[in-house]
């Protein structure tokens, strides 16, 4: 086990460990801290705790200091100039008739270097756009391409349910979601009902695929040879979330079907559905 606070340098970005040197931090506070892009500038958004080995990416950098006025001055005066950068590239690239899309600015807590985010369906020629921003604002110029779940992340939004975005409130990573969970929750398949503002499949899919997929497991399936208080029958209609299955006893093939919780029936394994002749019926 290893202690460990964990930062924040985006409201609603990745959360990354730092070894707290010994100093307690409660959550809010921002702090000085040495990364791979530099000396950065974040928030802390889990205070002083434990965590096993496994959940460090070593090597754990230690926190350089609690921030200072004159930082947290710093902080304010780079929203500004990437503030005004956003307009200046915006403006540039029309002039240059580039088809991209820019969606934000960071700039390094120390200045050393500017990226510039942005979206473009084909690859683009930014090299004469660089030469200019470098020139205006004398630090190192990076563009980097974005995805559109990306886009929705850092701009926020309201999404189908009325909420705003999950990616823009909690989450920290966006996880693998697949047609397969929308169909396994019984959910339509139409994409303007399962798809997010982005385009992209809802990330609330993954939510609630665990309790499916262990629902699917102790519910007997449509098709499925079952014996009840009642006698033996075949499911044709099932609810995951309920339990309540639909029976069609062998007893009686022609009435409606029998309702019954699944903990109130036995699956009979490799078991067929019977075949009921028409005299059988009659009689």
């Amino acid at each position: 086990m290893a202690e460990v606070v964990g930062i924040r340098f985006k409201e609603n970005g990745k959360i990354y460990y730092f070894d707290p040197d010994s100093k307690v931090f409660p959550k809010g506070e921002q702090i000085i801290v040495e990364t791979v892009r530099g000396i950065e500038c974040g928030m802390v958004a889990t205070p002083n705790h434990k965590i096993t080995e496994s959940e460090i990416v070593h090597p754990l950098k230690k926190v350089i200091r609690k921030a200072s006025a004159e930082d947290i001055k710093t902080v304010e005066q780079n929203r500004k100039k990437e503030a005004d950068a956003f307009d200046f590239c915006v403006k540039k690239v029309e002039q240059l008739g580039l088809e991209m899309s820019l969606v934000e600015v960071e700039c390094a807590f120390d200045g050393s270097k500017m990226l510039f985010y942005f979206t473009a369906d084909d690859r683009v020629d930014f090299r004469e756009l660089v030469k200019i921003l470098a020139s205006n604002y004398r630090t190192r110029i990076e563009m980097r391409q974005i995805g559109v779940r990306d886009v929705s992340k850092m701009l926020g939004g309201l999404g189908i349910c009325g909420r705003p975005f999950c990616c823009s409130q909690f989450l920290d990573d966006f996880h693998p979601v697949s047609i397969k969970m929308a169909k396994e929750q019984g959910l339509s398949l139409n994409p303007t009902k399962i798809s997010g503002t982005c385009g992209r499949l809802l990330c609330c899919l993954k939510y609630e695929q665990e309790s499916y997929e262990y629902l699917a497991k102790i519910t007997p399936r449509v098709g499925s040879v079952v014996d009840t208080r009642e006698g033996r029958g075949t499911v044709v209609e099932n609810s995951l979330l309920t339990g309540m299955l639909k029976v069609q006893l062998d007893r009686r093939p022609e009435a409606i079907p029998a309702e019954f919780n699944r903990s109130e029936v036995r699956l009979v394994k490799g078991a067929k559905p019977a075949k009921i002749e028409e005299s059988d019926i009659e009689e």
